[in-house]
């Protein structure tokens, strides 16, 4: 193995990282900042990297006040021969939220950081700084590739309990030490309203932190911001996010349960009914909470690759912005389909181009998994399965269109994670039992959620010929955190072999399921 034992080249900061990851937050952390308050800028909702490369990151912070962005780098925690950044001006625009872009870094090494927030009008009046800490990708292959993934946080809800110690899961990901984190979406749930407790079925109670944006869903640009900011309260989170850094997409809570372009929503709950205008303030809260740094282009878009050296290319998909109407899905045509044309044509040049040993496709939603979506007439479907076990129909289309072209331009390596159902699983598919067979055979894993309700396994659509190799879900809908049933991801990549390990994993770390997976084959 090339990894060298713990803590090694993948030694971690507790000491002082923990301490000003875990910063007091201000009183008011769940409303708008107070902007008279007396003293100097601070930066209670922790420190965010995220779309790290070889010699670039974003640094994410929000102030209490408006405040001037600075951020240092240095080779050690002393900060001896700081490089410094200047971000943005925080104001009331962004939330009081910014993102400094850090480039010219050496490539494969520990970069600590802190992020001081100085007065507009007096730049020696500086706050407390918060540091924290990350790896840039490493050119070298033998060095390898760690990293996490899952999805699914406050949902159902189930939001942060401080009797059960928070979002715990997140210490469990973070002992792994992973050179990233992979956020496969619902990092929110915008309709998800929280109350103070809610009671089990084993007669104990369970008991939220409750903030004024989570009484109700989220309409307003304030209370999608207010969405984001309540999961920042988590102090796990927080030291969390201060020492690993993060790939995220987003799915349906980010806005509303299901959503579709162009949709009108009958839910008595919402005054603003047009989806397109809350996807348009869920869009910006997001964009405004997370480092992504397509988010930062003029078309703003969430789907993006990011390369970890010669190992591993993640392609982070969006299966929401593009697709069609959610219906029964059983069209012969499928123009639209889920990822629309555009984002298909880009995957597909994106996959034929990449030398990486390894293309993660990083789903929001499951391929062979049947997601209902209620009935108009007839059952309406969420994600690409509709339950008909034939030949490709609606949105499985553009998914054979995409196997056909992998299979065909001989891509080596394929290997789709995601999260969205609340079980853990492992699907193999394999054209010997499919109605569609001209693919070659891969895998899917499934992971999640990180504290969200947990459900069944989904039923298996054979259009693609899954076989779910290990499954583990709860036979009741909406179990909460508390009864377990929390999950995550861990991929390894071995820089000497070259062999992909994933490991599927409960919320205290231990293993459930591994499947080692062999570089350079079309399909295995």
């Amino acid at each position: 193995m090339s990894h060298r034992p713990f803590p090694g080249r993948r030694s971690v900061l507790r000491g002082s990282l923990a301490a000003s990851a875990a910063l007091t937050l201000p009183a008011a952390v769940g409303a708008a900042p107070a902007l008279a308050l007396s003293g100097r800028p601070a930066a209670g909702w922790g420190v965010q990297t995220g779309d790290v490369t070889a010699h670039s990151g974003l640094v994410w912070v929000r102030s209490d006040r408006p405040a001037r962005m600075i951020v240092e780098t240095a080779a050690t925690e002393s900060f001896r021969g700081a490089r410094r950044f200047h971000g943005p001006l925080l104001g009331a625009g962004t939330d009081f939220t910014g993102t400094t872009r850090l480039h010219g870094l050496p490539a494969g090494e520990q970069i600590h950081y802190r992020v001081l927030l100085a007065d507009p009008d007096d730049p020696r009046r500086t706050g407390e700084p918060v540091t924290g800490t990350f790896r840039t990708v490493s050119a070298r292959r033998r060095d390898g590739v760690r990293f996490v993934w899952s999805g699914d946080l406050a949902g159902q809800g189930w939001g942060i309990n401080p009797e059960l110690g928070g979002y715990r899961i997140y210490d469990a990901m973070a002992a792994l030490d992973p050179d990233f984190f992979l956020c496969s979406g619902d990092t929110i749930y915008a309709d998800g309203p929280l109350t103070e407790a809610v009671a089990l079925p084993d007669g104990r109670t369970w008991r939220n932190i409750t903030t004024e944006e989570k009484a109700k869903v989220a309409e307003t640009l304030a209370e999608f911001r207010g969405n984001f900011r309540y999961n920042l309260m988590d102090e796990n989170l927080r030291a969390f996010n201060a020492r690993v850094p993060s790939i995220v997409q987003w799915d349906d809570h980010e806005v509303t349960n299901n959503w579709f372009p162009g949709e009108i929503l009958a839910d008595p709950r919402y005054t603003e009914k047009s989806v397109d205008v809350l996807a348009a303030r869920a869009r910006q809260a997001f964009s405004e909470y997370f480092p992504v740094s397509t988010l930062r282009r003029p078309d703003g878009r969430v789907h993006r690759v990011q390369h970890h050296g010669p190992l591993l290319d993640v392609f982070v998909l969006d299966m929401r912005t593009y697709r069609d109407a959610n219906s029964p899905d059983d069209q012969t045509t499928g123009p639209q389909g889920i990822l629309g044309r555009e984002q298909l044509e880009w995957l597909k040049r994106g996959l034929a181009r990449s030398r990486a040993v390894w293309k993660v496709i990083a789903a929001d939603m499951p391929l062979g998994l049947v997601v209902p979506d209620g009935t108009d007439g007839r059952p309406n479907f969420e994600a690409v399965a509709q339950g008909d076990p034939g030949a490709p129909l609606g949105r499985e289309l553009q998914i054979a269109e995409l196997l056909r072209f992998v299979k065909h331009r001989r891509i080596t390596g394929t290997v789709w994670l995601t999260a969205d159902v609340h079980h853990t699983s492992a699907q193999h598919y394999d054209p010997s039992r499919a109605a569609f067979q001209d693919f070659a055979p891969f895998w899917e894993f499934v992971s999640g959620p990180l504290n969200a309700g947990a459900f069944p396994a989904s039923a298996l659509d054979g259009t693609f010929g899954p076989d779910r190799v290990f499954v583990k879900a709860p036979t009741a809908s909406n179990v909460s955190p508390a009864g377990g049933f929390q999950f995550f991801g861990e991929v390894d990549i071995d820089g000497d072999s070259g062999e992909l390990t994933v490991r599927l994993r409960e919320q205290d770390g231990a293993v459930l399921f591994t499947k080692v997976l062999q570089p350079g084959r079309v399909g295995q």
